[in-house]
């Protein structure tokens, strides 16, 4: 008989090539020993489970296995139990079953306590077999009074599965388990007593707790959980114990138990909101995060601990240092969690505290034994950085500690230090610190090491470095970290002091023996082609590599390295300084002496970029800038508007972009506060059971409990439940197939529609689908029975586990007429990335370093009838789901080029990286391409699929 209310197995893959006959599963039983039984039963129930009943071989299992003594044997005749068809085609209990309630009956008094144990155990697995349980009650209740406490911890979990399923059955087990409560010593089987009276007679369960309510803090661990549980569930009614309970969950925040803590501190925020419960139950969690040992349940309990901080910020003030002391935790991601916590319980009262605290954490990760210092170290400089930027008044004290990190050799440690010195702009709110910290950063050249380094300081010094002597030892400090000058004449100079030392060993060596003829070999240069290599072409090439890997100053390995980016910054900072000195100083010889200096240092940096000394030949737009640094220097005298530029300009647009993001952050602050609605105190009460209403005025249960859990916001119309239809067969097949395909989060739901366009029959038809890609099939659908023009509706969930194009396809199975197989092949069903893509933000800092680190890169070229580059983009922007991090200031104007980047975020946590540069050619048209980045290729590849139809679909609307 088919029951509605069936229980639910899994299907469990059997790895036997052959599935041995009923007639042999019988043979194994009657004639094999305990082991050869234990694998034949093992294999019954796996067909069993997978649909294949055999009825028939129920009696035999009953006849040789259920005799048997052993323990293994018998724990698999309780999962046979509860799998097999105990009830006939009638819906009548099967004869057979009678035996099995017998030898059940029999284990539940036999003297092993294991055997009881594990019997009672089972009954709880067949708790809505009715016919089967009433005869055993009796006996279950005796084994409340059985010696062992495995025994009776089962039975009373026995009691309470056959209480709630069946009362009848045992009417007065809420008085039969509160008595045996009271005479119970094991603190399990008062744990399990406890929870039965919790669930079924909360009063008695109520009672119990008020008895022993003295005694609670030294309780079982596992009962004073089961306390909390209740006086939860007491509290959500209007209970009379309320105050007593608070005072109860208030003693158990020092339960020794860590569990009983947690569920304590959040048992007792529900409760109450009074400031000193929830400051208790903040300080407990703290306390949970510092003294346990998983890292994972720290950071739950650190989400908790936010989650509570949200709710109720000014409790928290008090609390900031004891957060910090988290970061004596070793784990990254907590200090992380930690760190994130503490910033957002910073203000104006307890910043200099915050601070000061991270200045001294930042000073111990010097130590080189110190776990994970570097990525620790970064983190504190940009948890400083943070404060900063919230609360200026502390950058004055922290600017000259973190410039000690300038040096570093862990590059993103240093580049924080340099955003924080210009992003704070402390050189531009506190002038007095100029002088002070240009000084610095002028002593700390020598020490850095990193390109992106240089360049940010060098940006500072040709801004903020004002005074004519500090812009002289500006000039002697950058003369030592670039080398001596010319540059190339100098390394010339190195190699030709090397060959005249080679020459002299040699001349020594053919002294001693004549010289060997020189060989020459072929050798592939760098076009393909061949040469001839001498072992004189050898020396001097070994010569020059050993001219470029000698020791140099750090700005000139930098130059002499291929980073000319950083060599036309220092131009553009000689520069400044120069037109600086010269408006300051009228000393013309000493202006003049500076200027041919700089001149110098610019013609040298552009032509060693063009010689053999460099790895990389300089790029053109380097070139391009340090002549125009040069052609500036050359009319100094002039004073044209270029020099307003250089002087000027370059700080106000830098000023201007500070502006921007300062807005945007203010924008963003304000609309998360708007988003928590504010209710004035004098606001109307409004009562709808007391309003009047109209004739037709139909109270909607459904819209308020919506509106009530949030569900009511999503509206799902016919049209685009249209859109998501998918026709599987064509309309003559014998069977017309469409599916249904919806996205619940990580799962995919095809509800397949079936229509049989025949006159016959279809019987055992079976739905097949497979998957290509990161897809996987949950379950098979059951073979269905499909009457003439009938039809029939099925199911099939599809997990999805990345962000990658997927494909599912399959085919239709039936039997015709004539017991003939006949099959149908489904049109594929293509699953939409964008379902899983969500707009992200991030950092310009973090799109550059996630740019540089992804590896698959899938470039687009741009083909769309759009005259509009803004237009373009956000055409791509809706196509993709990506969201543009350039800033609008930065695109506003009227201009032909367009260059955005853009960044997405998949369900499943992978980055997606996109950079648009388009330009407006004089036709109208548009031209450029879209470069996509991603650390997988299936999302490079599929996001670059659907920009491709996105533009073919524009160009066939137009």
């Amino acid at each position: 008989m088919s029951n509605p209310e069936a229980a639910c197995y899994t299907v469990v893959n059997d790895d036997s090539s052959e599935t041995p006959s009923t007639q042999d599963l019988r043979n194994a039983l009657q004639k094999g020993s305990d082991e050869v039984k234990i694998d034949t039963l093992r294999k019954i129930i796996i067909s069993t489970i997978n649909g294949n009943h055999q009825p028939q071989l129920l009696m035999s299992v009953i006849q040789y296995a259920m005799p048997s003594r052993n323990k293994q044997l018998k724990k698999l005749l309780h999962f046979y139990w509860e799998v097999c068809p105990k009830y006939d085609d009638n819906g009548k209990l099967k004869q057979e079953m009678i035996l099995v309630v017998n030898a059940i009956r029999n284990d539940l008094q036999h003297p092993n306590e294991y055997i009881r144990g594990a019997t009672l155990r089972f009954l709880q697995k067949i708790s809505k077999e009715q016919e089967l349980l009433e005869p055993l009650v009796p006996i279950c209740r005796s084994c409340l009074e059985h010696r062992h406490s495995y025994v009776r911890k089962n039975a009373v979990f026995a009691i309470y599965t056959i209480y709630r399923e069946f009362e009848h059955l045992i009417p007065d087990a809420p008085e039969l388990i509160q008595t045996f409560l009271a005479a119970e010593s094991d603190a399990t089987c008062k744990r399990n007593a406890f929870v039965f009276l919790a669930n079924c007679a909360m009063p008695k369960a109520v009672e119990y707790v008020v008895q022993v309510y003295d005694q609670i803090g030294a309780l079982d661990e596992l009962l004073q959980m089961a306390i909390i549980d209740v006086i939860r569930l007491d509290c959500k009614t209007d209970s009379t114990h309320r105050a007593r309970w608070i005072r109860c969950i208030f003693e158990l925040l020092n339960a020794p138990s860590h569990a009983v803590k947690y569920e304590a501190a959040t048992t007792l925020t529900s409760l109450t909101q009074n400031a000193a419960a929830v400051k208790a139950a903040a300080s407990t969690l703290i306390d949970l995060v510092v003294k346990e040992s998983d890292n994972n349940v720290k950071l739950i309990v650190l989400d908790r601990l936010d989650n509570l901080r949200s709710k109720h910020g000014r409790v928290f003030d008090g609390l900031i240092m004891d957060v910090l002391q988290v970061l004596s935790s070793a784990d990254i991601e907590v200090r992380r969690k930690a760190i994130s916590i503490a910033l957002n319980m910073t203000s104006s009262r307890n910043v200099e505290e915050v601070v000061l605290f991270l200045k001294k954490q930042l000073q111990k990760t010097h130590d080189q034994e110190y776990e994970k210092a570097p990525e620790y170290r970064q983190l504190l400089i940009q948890s400083i950085h943070v404060c900063a930027v919230k609360f200026s008044e502390v950058a004055a004290s922290v600017v000259h500690a973190l410039m000690e990190f300038l040096g570093d050799s862990n590059n993103p440690s240093a580049l924080d230090v340099v955003a924080f010195v210009r992003q704070v702009e402390v050189v531009e709110k506190f002038p007095q610190l100029r002088p002070s910290i240009t000084e610095r950063l002028i002593q700390t050249l020598p020490e850095i090491k990193s390109g992106k380094v240089f360049r940010g300081v060098l940006w500072i010094l040709g801004e903020y470095v004002e005074n004519a002597n500090d812009i002289l030892d500006a000039f002697q400090e950058l003369r030592k970290v670039i080398g001596e000058i010319p540059i190339l004449a100098s390394e010339q100079r190195l190699l030709d002091e090397a060959s005249a030392q080679d020459e002299e060993k040699k001349e020594e060596e053919s002294k001693k023996e004549s010289a060997p003829p020189i060989s020459a070999r072929p050798k592939v240069l760098a076009d393909g082609t061949y040469a001839t290599e001498t072992a004189f072409t050898s020396t001097v090439t070994a010569r020059l590599e050993a001219v470029k890997a000698a020791a140099k100053p750090p700005l000139r390995t930098l130059i002499l390295g291929g980073d000319f980016f950083t060599g036309s910054v220092l131009a553009s900072t000689l520069t400044k300084l120069v037109l600086r000195f010269s408006e300051q100083l009228q000393d013309r010889k000493k202006s003049n002496s500076l200027q041919a200096e700089a001149m110098l240092i610019m013609t040298s940096v552009i032509r060693v970029g063009q010689s053999k000394f460099v790895s990389v030949s300089i790029d053109e737009d380097s070139h391009e800038r340090i002549l125009n640094c040069i052609q500036t220097l050359s009319s100094l005298e002039e004073k044209p508007v270029v020099h307003e530029v250089f002087l000027g300009d370059t700080k106000a647009a830098y000023s201007k972009m500070v502006a921007a993001q300062e807005k945007k952050a203010a924008e963003k602050r304000e609309l998360e506060a708007t988003k928590e609605s504010i209710v004035q105190v004098d606001d109307v009460l409004s009562f709808r059971q007391f309003s009047k209403k109209a004739a037709d005025d139909v109270i909607d249960y459904d819209e308020d409990v919506g509106r009530a859990t949030g569900t009511g916001e999503v509206h799902e119309d016919f049209i685009s439940n249209l859109s998501r239809i998918t026709q599987l067969t064509g309309f003559s097949d014998p069977i017309y197939a469409e599916a249904y395909v919806k996205v619940h989060g990580f799962d995919i739901l095809l509800d397949v529609l079936l229509v049989n366009q025949t006159a016959d029959t279809l019987q055992n038809l079976c739905l097949d689908f497979a998957t290509l890609g990161d897809l996987k099939l949950v379950e098979r659908p059951a073979v269905y029975i499909i009457a003439p023009h009938g039809f029939q509706s099925i199911k099939a969930t599809i997990k999805v586990s990345s962000t990658e194009t997927g494909v599912i396809f399959g085919s239709i199975l039936w039997e015709g007429p004539n017991l003939s197989e006949q099959a149908v092949i489904l049109n594929d069903i293509h699953i939409d990335i964008m379902d899983y893509i969500k707009p992200a933000y991030c950092t310009e800092a973090q799109f550059r370093s996630m740019w540089t680190e992804f590896e698959w890169e899938n470039r687009v070229n741009v083909s769309t009838t759009m005259s509009d580059p803004r237009d373009y983009l956000k055409h791509i922007m809706k196509s993709t789901n990506m969201s543009c991090l350039t800033p609008e200031g930065a695109m506003s104007g009227d201009c032909d080029f367009l260059s955005a980047n853009m960044y997405a975020r998949s369900l499943f946590g992978e980055d997606a990286l996109a950079n648009l540069s388009i330009e407006r050619t004089e036709a109208g048209t548009i031209t450029g391409h879209v470069r996509i980045r991603s650390k997988t290729q299936g999302i490079a590849l599929s996001l670059g699929d659907r920009i491709t139809m996105a533009q073919k679909d524009n160009k066939l609307s137009s």
